[in-house]
């Protein structure tokens, strides 16, 4: 039987390129994002693929329960969804942050997240059946100097992860984080605001990971066989490592 995925934030970056990989694997795809124009141009572009797109802003609770109530049959029973639809704004210290911005990432990066999860998974749990995966960040896991509000939405969708596994032991429901470190796509671009040259010098010299590297880790996960599951992976590109502590050193 044909197997359904739903990825939301799929008209750039993560969401298009996983869009493309599980085309190729023969899944159904529904699609979500905010820009109908660039979900329209990737329907055509996956064709053959049965795909369904769905025109809405993950902040917007209402929105996503309709998206998932209203899914035609053809596309039912969703067998894996996606939380990838996120964004980080901004690389201000705390003090200096814009409130908007804040706002902004904890709507869609939290907000959104459980606003679908909740939507798509109970009729998981009935089927005991599915598997959800999020898009964390290492951000998520290290802090860096600009990072606040951002490196803490990714915290929490670590051990939302984490506590959903808890809450579905003894299902077959699966669930995995994707924790990705530097990745070159439009990401830095959004958190910029349309500074090119700014996100640019965030890989300047660095051969980063792709949109395609992070495909191929989701689909890894979600392919292996039903009774293993894939509890985080952290991936990075081979020049980027842990960094150290920052130690502020009065001058003696």
């Amino acid at each position: 039987m044909q197997k359904t995925i739903f990825i939301t934030g799929a008209t750039a970056g993560f969401g298009k390129a996983m869009a493309e990989r599980y085309a190729r694997e023969g899944w159904q795809l529904i699609l979500s994002g905010r820009r109908a124009e660039r979900l329209d141009e990737l329907k055509a572009a996956l064709a053959p693929a049965k795909v369904h797109t769905v025109v809405f802003d993950v902040r917007d609770r209402k929105a996503c329960e309709e998206a998932v109530a209203n899914l035609p049959a053809e596309f039912l029973p969703v067998d894996a969804l996606v939380n990838n639809a996120g964004l980080a704004l901004g690389m201000e210290p705390a003090q200096a942050c814009s409130l908007d911005d804040w706002e902004t990432m904890i709507d869609t990066n939290i907000k959104g997240l459980t606003y679908m999860t909740r939507a798509v998974l109970p009729a998981m749990v009935e089927r005991n059946k599915g598997h959800v995966v999020n898009l964390g960040s290492i951000a998520g896991n290290y802090p860096y100097p600009g990072g606040n509000c951002y490196g803490g939405t990714k915290a929490f969708v670590n051990h939302f992860s984490k506590n959903l596994r808890a809450d579905l032991a003894g299902t077959r429901v699966r669930v995995t984080n994707i924790e990705p470190g530097m990745c070159e796509t439009e990401f830095s671009e959004v958190r910029f605001k349309g500074d090119k040259d700014a996100a640019s010098k965030v890989y300047k010299g660095v051969d980063a990971l792709t949109a395609d590297d992070i495909a191929e880790c989701v689909y890894w996960a979600t392919a292996l066989p039903a009774h293993v599951n894939i509890n985080a992976i952290e991936v990075m590109p081979v020049q980027q490592s842990f960094a150290m502590f920052a130690v502020d050193r009065d001058e003696v």
